[in-house]
């Protein structure tokens, strides 16, 4: 049912890990070349849905609009801006045809779906490119079999699935300590605590600033012990400073990416001048990884990487221009010309092929070194998501949905974008809670907290200069307590329901059609998902509103939860009006399905995952359980809950 078709010398991704067999004649799409790269055209029906493309704007229905896969640092995230910091080609056209297909090039490729109502997909790869068609019944079926070809999803351990707060300037261990105590005395769940730029020396990768966390070590043992971990950011670009151990066995290994004449590229990021590592390399991969050495000896088992487009300010090319802002592509990120990109090189078995035309696949890369170095440093999981990604990427860590602003627009988008990065692989996903540029509100950062319950990374992250936006600042503390005790007491399914997804290459959340896929009403309805096999949520995303809406395809059992309690009523199936006052969350148990619910706990390590009561009108849950930390993570670890 997968085929594989070659056009150009194309450049090995290693995003598919199966053998596909290769077709003959390309079907579904006719093909030009177009200079280096290629043009492929499929006509749509009057009718048909067009899914996937992960991270990217508009609703989970892709039609109508025009995509560009070229990883990009831009926060400015509007329904029209064409990219994202992350590429992910692979497409599913849902209709009287059905088919899936998979443009596999690291190289910029423009999406246009039906853009000007042409009534086709146009698909433009500036170079060669390997496309995998994949043919089905359903559209989920083929997902299903995408999802095997490229390879199992990376699985975190227990803790990553509890709440995490964050934000750009906890400038100590001072204020680390506060947030700690604060949530403490708030009687309000915390599992880990990211640290941001601000805890290096520097900003310098692999340093601690001593002055600011004179005992880190010491820290990050005090703080587990309470049931809280640290998980600090890894930048992408290695600060040019003799003397530093890291930088000068890059610069003597040659693991650093060059200009056109030979030497090592240099642009500012953080730090001030930098060299980025060449993760394309597979040496220079290994040694990245063999980095985090650093962290792993102070105690850190989570991590998240960051600025891995690769984002710079300016390069050695660019300092003091100014970028144009003309035209319908971003044509700088970050403040430095994207024209730089085609300044570097990247050596690959001594040839020196140029950024440009494998961009997409550098901050892959950088997470698969990242990944393979703490699978050798760690004998259990580990926490990892990253910012720009390639599908797989998914193999090796998580990622958020990056700079995102706090605006009801991009809870929108935080839900339309998680099926669709599910259809990718990426089920370890989720956004910045509350948003991380712009001033939160407490309507706005509840109705997002009530999303983010059901999503597999729930952090809580804002920008430096932004309100302070921890749950616990607010007025109304209750309602925060509720949605974070919601999150707890689910653990023991959320958890079961991503596991059992990651073993089996599943999809985790699903759009509403995909579960009711001959319901064309269901078709439709982009606010509303399917999270693991028994839940359907459907959130408040409007500012204002205390009731919804909902449209239930079969018979269900409402839950409500009030913070206290879960009120289930059974609910017939059609539209529906639910009042959901701020603090509350309702969702919906499917037909013939349970939903094992806990006891909760202020951390993922105080939950008893087989401690569970049973709702809902199933008959039996299998359910998964181990220790949430060790590697051995099979089908062998699934139990048989009946009523």
């Amino acid at each position: 049912m997968i085929k594989k078709y070659i056009f150009g010398d194309v450049f090995a991704t290693d995003a598919v890990v199966c053998d596909v067999p290769c077709g003959d004649k390309l079907e579904y799409f006719s093909v030009e070349k177009d200079g280096s790269g290629y043009v492929f055209r499929a006509p749509l029906g009057g009718d048909d849905i067009v899914y996937g493309l992960g991270e990217s704007m508009r609703g989970i229905n892709k039609r109508g609009g025009r995509y560009v896969s070229f990883n990009t640092d831009n926060m400015h995230h509007t329904d029209d801006m064409p990219c994202m910091y992350g590429s992910h080609n692979f497409i599913v056209v849902d209709g009287a045809i059905k088919f899936g297909a998979f443009f596999d090039t690291p190289a910029r490729a423009v999406f246009d779906i039906d853009y000007d109502g042409s009534g086709q997909i146009c698909v433009s790869c500036e170079q060669p490119v390997a496309v995998y068609i994949v043919g089905g019944d359903s559209a989920y079926g083929i997902v299903r079999q995408f999802l095997k070809i490229i390879g199992q999803s990376y699985l975190p351990p227990l803790w990553a699935f509890g709440f995490g707060q964050s934000r750009w300037g906890y400038k100590n261990q001072k204020d680390v300590r506060r947030i700690v105590r604060k949530y403490a005395d708030a009687g309000m769940p915390l599992d880990y605590i990211c640290l941001d730029i601000d805890y290096m020396d520097r900003y310098i990768d692999f340093t601690v600033d001593k002055t600011r966390f004179p005992d880190m070590k010491g820290l990050v043992s005090e703080l587990k012990d309470k049931g809280v971990r640290l998980v600090p950011i890894v930048d992408a670009g290695i600060k040019i400073e003799p003397g530093n151990a890291v930088y000068e066995e890059g610069v003597k290994k040659g693991y650093f990416c060059t200009n056109e004449e030979g030497e090592y590229f240099s642009a500012a990021v953080w730090p001030g001048m930098t060299h980025f590592p060449d993760f394309i390399q597979k040496d220079a991969r290994e040694w990245f990884g063999r980095q985090y050495k650093f962290y792993t000896e102070l105690g850190f088992e989570g991590f998240w990487n960051d600025m891995n487009e690769p984002a710079m300010f300016y390069s050695q090319y660019t300092k003091g221009q100014s970028g144009d802002h003309s035209g319908g592509d971003p044509l700088y990120e970050g403040g430095a010309f994207l024209s730089d990109y085609k300044k570097f090189y990247h050596n690959i078995d001594g040839k020196k092929v140029p950024h440009w035309d494998v961009h997409n696949i550098y901050g892959y890369n950088m997470t698969r070194a990242s990944g393979e170095g703490l699978g050798n440093l760690l004998d259990r999981r580990y926490m990892l998501f990253s910012r720009s990604s390639y599908i797989g990427a998914h193999r090796y860590g998580g990622i958020w949905t990056g700079d995102n602003s706090s605006s009801w627009l991009m809870l929108r988008r935080n839900v339309t974008m998680m099926s669709g990065l599910n259809m990718c692989g990426f089920l370890y996903s989720g956004a910045d809670t509350g948003g991380f540029v712009g001033n939160t509100t407490r309507e706005l950062l509840l109705r997002w907290l009530a999303v983010s319950a059901f999503t597999p990374l729930m952090r809580n992250h804002s920008a430096k200069f932004t309100r302070y936006q921890e749950c616990y600042r607010f007025r109304g503390k209750d309602d925060f307590r509720s949605i974070l005790g919601l999150r707890y007491r689910l653990l023991p399914y959320i958890y079961s329901e991503f596991m059992k997804a990651a073993l089996s290459c599943d999809m985790y959340i699903k759009p509403l059609a995909f579960g009711y896929p001959d319901d064309t009403r269901a078709r439709a309805v982009e606010d509303q998902l399917l999270v693991g096999d028994s839940i359907m949520i459907a959130p408040v995303l409007e500012k204002g509103a205390l009731e919804r809406v909902v449209y239930l395809p079969e018979p269900m059992t409402e839950v409500r939860w009030n913070g206290k309690d879960f009120l289930t009523v059974p609910v017939t199936e059609g539209e529906r009006n639910i009042s959901v006052p701020l603090g509350e969350v309702v969702f919906f148990i499917r037909r013939g399905k349970l939903l094992p619910v806990g006891k909760g706990g202020m951390n993922a390590g105080q939950v008893d995952l087989a401690d569970v009561t049973l709702l809902g009108d199933g008959k039996e849950y299998a359910q998964y359980l181990d220790d949430g930390l060790s590697k051995n993570c099979t089908s062998d670890n699934i139990k048989i809950l009946k009523r």
